[in-house]
């Protein structure tokens, strides 16, 4: 490998333009009319929520090292200057690309389907005199305008919060107009139905109900002009955990903290008066190129809210129920079905109910002693949270590791875990400087031939509400090695003991790493010696040097090496000398692909693992991960059909060029193939991989 640099920027992709790269494959969903309609307005309101989150994240890191006057180029050769710049470059952009789809296509599609969304311009006499009621009645008691003078400072606006900003005539009739500001309130529905003798449904924003009704706001004053802003504050928590005495005292104060971040973004609407305009820019502190003009409604989000009605299926997709595989419908009790085989479940084809059965199962079980249980992200009305309280209600030992620094989830988990502690749960509110990922439950029971350890490991959280959407694989069984182990990570969580060496499991940031590198290092020797090689890695992001190296090497090793990634990938394929043996591909549809798969053909003896970790330098070495073996000859057959299912999409894979950009699969020659309409008919009974 000598005369060759895997450090060339040529070979990486900036992380930052990759994660906008996802995001316009989920626009290209919103944008695609085979989509049924309500579909690519969840897509669009998708596009919005993301950009939202990369801006309080990712952009808001970038300019916290312009800040600190970081020049040092990233992996692809960029400072943080030329990265800002590009960023600012391509969102305006996507955004244009954004709302030409909205305004010309979503809008007068929805219209088409007897769904109006109204300015609320054109009314007749009846629908504005609902509005004026409900405006009366219901929005006019909730609303505070402020008036900035030189008694009343600028005020703090929310992170995300809608807002109308207003210039008013002065009242000595000379001198500067007079600045104001109103909250949209949040409180309140941001789509108003109205009667309508034309639409089966008719809707107006709330900002354009008040703007009509700011002359009542400020009774005697002339409104020169108004319009609406938006605001994205960095949110990304800086916490020092180590001068922390109570993390979960820390945490909370961060999370109030997040409200207030320093100004990234602003969002204004398309005709707001420039006097506006400008007057927001200094006070708001706004870094240059951090404007964003938007020609329609700010935030697409509430775009969601219309797509989950319960009206209009025939505007969306076919329904799907997550089928309960039938093993589980032999009236066989679940300690004794695990117990006899390991059982793989794919989520969302196969219902996420077995994973929380056996959490109520465990908490009525006489003969259960313990229950351990991590939690990352869970849903509103939990079910396995409830059964965790009732087990400790009935007087087993429950241990709770509650992440509270899962980001944007940490006051719900706060919740969660003072709930939990006061049902009687041993909880630990995570680790300090380790946020810990694993996805993992152990249930000790007592049986006739001693103490048995059941255990699940998946890819995803224990969510019941996400797992009806997020593509995950978890895996049941009594695994005595498996079992130890856990019992092991567990008592390192709540302990001071070393995990020392385990039987089956890797953890990062241990042994994670090392294992993996393992992995793909002997892959690379038996390319080197003439032997078949293969790796097929499927993650939800591929963005740490280290292994992006390991990668290249394999490839310049003949080592063939497929990766599905559906978000951020650094790694360039197809370069010369470098990954010409590496294709890439993201899959984005109906499910958002989640699971982590990693295939080794390992000379014929394939080695199949399921991990919590991405491969992310975050993950291997700032996080509890797990990743685990799946043994079971048949379990392994049917992650290597899933792996193949992937490799063969011709409906919704994107193929990653050297360019750095995704194209479609050339469909020429091919039959269309869609991998998670694929698995869908396969979770049917009666259904086979053969």
């Amino acid at each position: 490998m000598q005369g060759y640099n895997l450090d060339t920027p040529d070979n990486y992709i900036n992380r930052e333009f990759s994660s906008l790269a996802f995001n316009l494959r989920v626009l290209e969903e919103a944008q695609d009319t085979d989509n049924p309609m309500l579909e690519r307005a969840k897509f669009a309101s998708i596009v919005s929520t993301n950009l939202d989150e990369f801006f309080m994240v990712r952009v808001a890191g970038v300019w916290d090292q312009l800040q600190a006057g970081l020049t040092e180029t990233d992996e692809s050769g960029l400072s943080p200057q030329q990265v800002w710049d590009q960023i600012s470059r391509m969102v305006h952009l996507m955004i244009k690309d954004l709302y030409n789809c909205f305004n010309r296509s979503l809008k007068p599609g929805l219209k088409k389907q007897q769904i109006q969304l109204s300015r609320g311009k054109k009314l007749d006499q009846a629908q504005r005199a609902f509005l004026d009621n409900y405006y009366s009645r219901t929005v006019f008691p909730v609303l505070t305008p402020m008036v900035v003078d030189s008694s009343r400072p600028f005020p703090l606006l929310l992170n995300r919060s809608l807002n109308i900003a207003i210039l008013l005539e002065n009242p000595d009739g000379y001198g500067e107009p007079i600045f104001a500001t109103v909250q949209v309130p949040s409180v309140l529905e941001r789509m108003v139905s109205i009667p309508s003798p034309t639409y089966q449904t008719a809707l107006v924003f709330l900002e354009e109900i008040i703007k009509e009704h700011l002359p009542d706001l400020f009774d005697g004053h002339r409104i020169l002009t108004r319009g609406c802003f938006r605001i994205t504050r960095n949110a990304d928590l800086s916490l020092d955990e180590e001068g922390a005495e109570d993390l979960l005292e820390a945490i909370e104060q961060s999370v109030k903290q997040r409200k207030w971040g320093e100004v990234i973004r602003l969002e204004y609407e398309k005709g707001l008066d420039r006097r506006l305009v400008q007057r927001l820019v200094e006070e708001l502190e706004l870094p240059e190129g951090g404007l964003y003009e938007i020609s329609g409604p700010l935030d697409l989000s509430f775009l969601m809210k219309i797509a989950a009605g319960s009206e209009y299926d025939y505007l969306r997709y076919p329904p799907f129920q997550p089928q309960i595989p039938a093993i589980f419908n032999t009236g066989e009790d679940i300690f004794s079905l695990i117990a006899r085989q390991d059982i793989l479940l794919h989520h969302p084809y196969e219902s996420f109910q077995p994973v929380v059965h056996l959490a109520q199962a465990a908490a009525e079980d006489p003969n259960v002693l313990a229950i351990k249980q991590i939690l990352y992200r869970v849903s509103g009305n939990s079910p396995i949270v409830a059964a965790l309280e009732r087990a400790a209600e009935n007087g087993k030992q429950v241990t709770v590791l509650v992440e509270l620094k899962a980001r944007f989830d940490e006051e719900q988990n706060i919740t969660w875990a003072k709930r939990l502690e006061k049902a009687g749960c041993h909880v630990i509110y995570g680790i300090p400087s380790l946020k810990v990922h694993a996805k993992m439950l152990l249930i000790v029971r007592q049986e006739d031939d001693g103490i048995k350890r059941y255990l699940h490991l998946g890819t995803g959280n224990y969510n019941d509400v996400t797992a009806r959407a997020y593509e995950d694989l978890g895996l049941f069984t009594v695994n005595a090695c498996m079992g130890a182990d856990a019992s092991t990570i567990f008592n390192m969580l709540s302990g001071y003991s070393n995990l020392g060496n385990l039987y089956k499991l890797a953890v990062a940031p241990t042994t994670l790493r090392q294992n993996l590198s393992s992995l793909i290092n002997q892959e690379i020797e038996n390319a080197k010696s003439g032997r078949p090689a293969r790796i097929i890695a499927k993650v939800n992001s591929l963005v740490d040097k280290p292994v992006v190296k390991e990668l290249f090497t394999a490839s310049r090793a003949g080592v063939k090496v497929d990766l599905v990634v559906r978000g951020i990938c650094s790694l360039k394929p197809n370069v010369p000398l470098y990954s010409e043996n590496i294709q890439v591909r993201s899959v984005v549809g109906r499910f958002l692909e989640h699971s982590r798969i990693y295939y080794f053909y390992n000379d014929g003896e394939e080695r199949i693992f399921l991990a919590s970790a991405d491969l992310m330098t975050r993950n291997l070495d700032r996080r509890i991960e797990i990743m685990f073996p799946v043994e079971d000859e048949d379990n392994k057959q049917r992650v290597k059909d899933i792996l193949e299912a992937y490799l063969q999409d011709t409906a919704k894979a994107r193929i990653l060029k050297n360019d750095g950009r995704y194209y479609r699969v050339d469909k020429r020659g091919k039959k269309l193939f869609n991998s998670q309409l694929y698995f869908c008919r396969l979770a049917q009974p009666g259904a086979s991989y053969n």
